[in-house]
């Protein structure tokens, strides 16, 4: 069964919101893995908001998540979700991650989306932690996180490990994801299981993502596993 995801940092929905919509859109996606999503005041009105922008509906996540949010296409059947925070380090943002059991056809999968902290002392033990309820799942996994930092760093490699890099299977791992002005950095991943192949994989680069936000967007199509 294919299946289509997208892995979005929206920076909050600061920059263009109409480009980020029509950007989403535009890759008719399955699952939508967002970071920066809403997690503060008004926040159920204001995911709701999001989905219905980009066409799709609310999973899981927002303020139980702190701003991780997983939304889906009506194609989706969404079965159970969770969401784990993540031990708040004085001075800093609370960060978590948000897990949703799906199915399409005869497919089972987990849907999990995170953000991991901008300092390099707070972001491996957030890794683990994530890495932690990742590896306790048994269905095959669909992994969109934000890193903040470049694959080869100590937190990328705890999450990645055991799983597929997609744009490395795809022959991507050259492709930039941030900042959008002048891309230098690849620090939104997609990680997916084993079990799981990769059709194609893109960095949407466009003059519309660039007006969306500070991160491009990046798009997996899978091949998902019937149900075992």
């Amino acid at each position: 069964m294919r299946l289509r995801v997208v892995s979005y940092n929206v920076h909050g929905q600061r920059d263009d919101v109409d480009a980020l919509a029509g950007a989403v859109r535009a890759l008719e996606p399955d699952v939508v893995i967002v970071q920066e999503a809403p997690r503060r005041f008004r926040w159920r009105h204001r995911c709701a908001a999001l989905a219905d922008r980009l066409g799709l509906v609310v999973a899981a996540g927002g303020l139980p998540s702190l701003g991780n949010l997983l939304l889906t296409s009506l194609r989706v059947r969404v079965y159970r979700t969770w969401c784990r925070q993540f031990p708040l380090t004085p001075g800093r943002h609370m960060r978590g991650a948000v897990f949703a059991e799906c199915g399409v056809g005869a497919s089972r999968f987990v849907v999990a989306g995170s953000h991991l902290s901008t300092d390099p002392t707070e972001r491996p033990g957030q890794a683990a932690l994530f890495k932690q309820e990742l590896t306790a799942l048994r269905l095959p996994v669909v992994v969109g996180a934000d890193l903040n930092e470049n694959s080869g760093g100590g937190a990328w490699r705890t999450v990645a490990d055991g799983l597929t890099d997609v744009a490395v299977v795809a022959g991507g791992e050259g492709r930039f994801t941030f900042p959008c002005p002048q891309p230098r950095d690849r620090i939104d991943a997609l990680f997916v299981d084993p079990r799981i192949d990769v059709l194609d994989y893109d960095v949407v680069d466009s003059e519309q993502t660039r007006r969306a936000s500070d991160h491009f967007p990046i798009r997996a199509d899978l091949l998902l596993p019937a149900a075992g």
